[in-house]
């Protein structure tokens, strides 16, 4: 595709489809073209560099995320909608994980995001740096739910990379670390309760009960200073 019939958006979408099948180390200007049946340096025209490109295409997916309505639901619904929508977006790109490790990410969906974000933790009570930290707290508890996620897909893809059968390997290495587990009581004893699931299985609803237990205890926050 020539350059002068390329656009901005068309590169964004298709860096998001690579990164998606390939990862962050999958994202090269040449990959790039080739998806868009362009020449790499066409791409140049209209992103600096790869890491421009990260940026433009992670900002583009928090578009993925809802932003409630605060006028028609309270602030412990918007919040739970918002980290449900986030947890469920970073889980469809689990490369945005590394890149939130590897480099600044900002644009004006993700500002307007937070931007959302604060405006919940301040209609709940929350004020000045409270606010800042209630909406950090929740950001990085789902952030961190997801690290499960990322790691999963990126060993997957390494070891097919590598001609293996990836969900042999992955099983052969779950079989030994519960081998090693087995060795400690309440280990040993959660793989003899849940013998059909692996060993670094989350039980179910675990996102949505640690969620609960964050907003809970930010909700507590704020019961105990209207009682001080």
């Amino acid at each position: 595709m020539p350059r002068d019939t390329l656009t901005r958006e068309q590169i964004v979408r298709a860096a998001i489809e690579l990164l998606d099948a390939e990862g962050l180390e999958g994202l090269n200007m040449r990959s790039l073209g080739k998806r868009l049946g362009s020449a790499a340096t066409a791409v140049y025209w209209h992103v600096k560099n790869k890491d421009n490109l990260v940026i433009l295409a992670s900002d583009e997916v928090w578009n993925e995320v809802g932003l409630p309505d605060l006028d028609t639901v309270d602030w412990r619904t918007a919040a739970s909608s918002m980290a449900g929508d986030l947890y469920a977006m970073v889980a469809r790109h689990p490369w945005l994980v590394m890149a939130f490790a590897s480099q600044p990410l900002y644009g004006p969906n993700k500002a307007r995001h937070d931007d959302h974000s604060l405006a919940v933790y301040e209609k709940a009570g929350f004020v000045g740096a409270e606010a800042d930290q209630a909406t950090a707290a929740v950001f990085m508890y789902v952030l961190g739910s997801t690290l499960g996620i990322s790691a999963s897909v990126s060993v997957n893809r390494r070891l097919s990379h590598g001609g293996g059968n990836a969900q042999a390997l992955v099983q052969e290495a779950m079989t030994q670390a519960a081998e090693v587990a087995s060795q400690f009581p309440r280990l040993r004893s959660r793989l003899d309760a849940y013998a059909d699931a692996d060993y670094a299985a989350a039980p179910e609803k675990s996102f949505e009960f640690g969620l609960q237990s964050v907003l809970d205890g930010l909700e507590e926050r704020l019961t105990t200073r209207l009682h001080r």
